[in-house]
């Protein structure tokens, strides 16, 4: 099975952004963005969570997610 990790330190940097910040902004409950946000890698990431964090960012999901292991 394959991981991967969520860029959501990169992106909420390029915006000037915290975790909390894009928790808000987002809908995605801080304690699970955190855990994304510290991963180094996950096999199981909530799907609906991958597209708001998108549309948050305006980034499609391929630029959202890294493949760390396949």
């Amino acid at each position: 099975m394959g991981t991967i990790r969520l860029r959501v330190r990169e992106l909420a940097a390029e915006k000037g952004w915290t975790i909390k910040e894009v928790s808000d902004r987002s809908g995605v409950i801080y304690s699970t963005l955190r855990t994304y946000a510290r991963s180094p890698g996950m096999t199981l990431v909530d799907f609906t969570a991958i597209q708001k964090l998108a549309k948050t960012f305006d980034v499609m999901i391929e630029d959202l997610i890294e493949v760390v292991k396949e």
